[in-house]
């Protein structure tokens, strides 16, 4: 069941040296908002950032420094979101390698509080990845819905990776020359097993709470003619990561690196009992992209009880008449809140949602 609807949803935001804006104010006063406008007038990077406004981070590049205008120090980008009947304020703040996140004019002690107010999915031509890709873009962004929705989760991931980067130190200063103890290395596997075993059980817990949404999302893409699965793929499937640990101390010490566990964790997409990336057409690809973030968002609903902002960027450009009016059909459905889509057709939109649709347009 969805929620009957939208608990979250942004109304205006600010961007000051963020990208390619020096300065600009842009509001999204309908449910649906299309970008409009010519490539690199900036149509990504106001998506980007609502992205950024609800994470705390760019969804398209890692470093904070790619964020900020060339030429500058910094950035700052605030949003008046909606929630319920009430409006708060979100800025945040990049300067000097320095990091501030604020809501209504206070900052947060920790960033990480910020994570699970506000929730954003974003589907990007570049997403295909997810499929074609290795398993770390798989374990993180199977993180970062977790990570949302689950507080402890969050904390527990944090500090596995903390624990994990203290122990390739160790192995790395003892792999050529033994330590006479390990007491320390005994400390880092028990964290390393007990933050472990949360992750992967929560991550067990998902896919099965998971599943479902992905296939009847599938299936409305593709009128039902093919069976999607996943399958998760973890050392702990096997034994307790305490075990792993404990018995290939020297193997990880040859190698000065965590050879098993929950960070080596991957997700298998499959189509028709054969593997998606190895087998599967681009058509079939893009279904079963569209299906997992489809199936995030229902996922991420149900869990915040808010349904998040759906960022849609130039993928009408990608996608054939069929699968685009398969999605319209979903994403104009009861079950989701505020689109904010980029093109650079604003004729297509129109006609795609319909003349008496609620969409309004910015054009770049």
């Amino acid at each position: 069941m969805y929620l009957s609807a939208p608990l979250n949803s942004i109304n205006k935001i600010s961007l000051l040296q963020f990208r390619n804006y020096s300065s600009a104010t842009f509001e999204f006063a309908a449910p649906v908002t299309c970008i409009a406008g010519p490539n690199g007038s900036g149509k990504t990077n106001l998506l980007d950032a609502v992205y950024y406004l609800c994470y705390t981070k760019s969804y398209f590049t890692a470093y904070q420094q790619n964020n900020v205008q060339t030429g500058m120090d910094g950035f700052r980008v605030a949003g008046i979101f909606q929630k319920m009947e009430k409006e708060e304020t979100i800025s945040c703040k990049w300067k000097g390698g320095k990091k501030e996140i604020a809501r209504n004019n206070v900052e947060y002690e920790k960033i990480t509080d910020h994570i699970g107010q506000y929730s954003a999915v974003m589907i990007a031509p570049d997403d295909t990845e997810l499929i074609n890709g290795g398993s770390e873009l798989r374990r993180k962004w199977i993180d970062s819905i977790l990570g949302q929705v689950d507080r402890q989760y969050l904390e527990m991931l944090i500090r596995y990776q903390r624990v994990l980067l203290q122990r390739n130190a160790w192995l790395k200063l003892h792999g050529q020359n033994p330590a006479p103890k390990y007491a320390e290395l005994d400390f880092y596997n028990a964290e390393l097993a007990g933050c472990g075993t949360y992750l992967h059980e929560q991550r067990k817990l998902f896919l099965a709470a998971f599943l479902p949404d992905l296939n009847s999302f599938y299936r409305s893409l593709t009128d039902g003619k093919e069976e999607v699965a996943v399958t998760y793929i973890s050392d702990i499937m096997q034994q307790p990561l305490l075990l792993w640990l404990q018995q290939h101390i020297q193997h990880d010490m040859r190698y000065q690196r965590t050879l098993k566990g929950i960070h080596k964790d991957d997700w298998n997409f499959n189509l028709n009992g054969l593997q998606l990336r190895q087998f599967g057409s681009q058509g079939q690809k893009k279904s079963f992209l569209f299906a997992l973030k489809l199936a995030q968002y229902s996922y991420i609903s149900k869990t915040l009880k808010q349904l998040p902002i759906l960022l849609l960027d130039d993928i009408f450009e990608k996608l054939d008449q069929k699968r685009m009016e398969a999605l319209l059909q979903i994403i104009k459905g009861d079950g989701f809140g505020q689109v904010i889509l980029t093109d650079t057709h604003p004729e297509r939109i129109k006609q795609a949602f319909g003349v008496h649709a609620e969409v309004g347009f910015i054009h770049l």
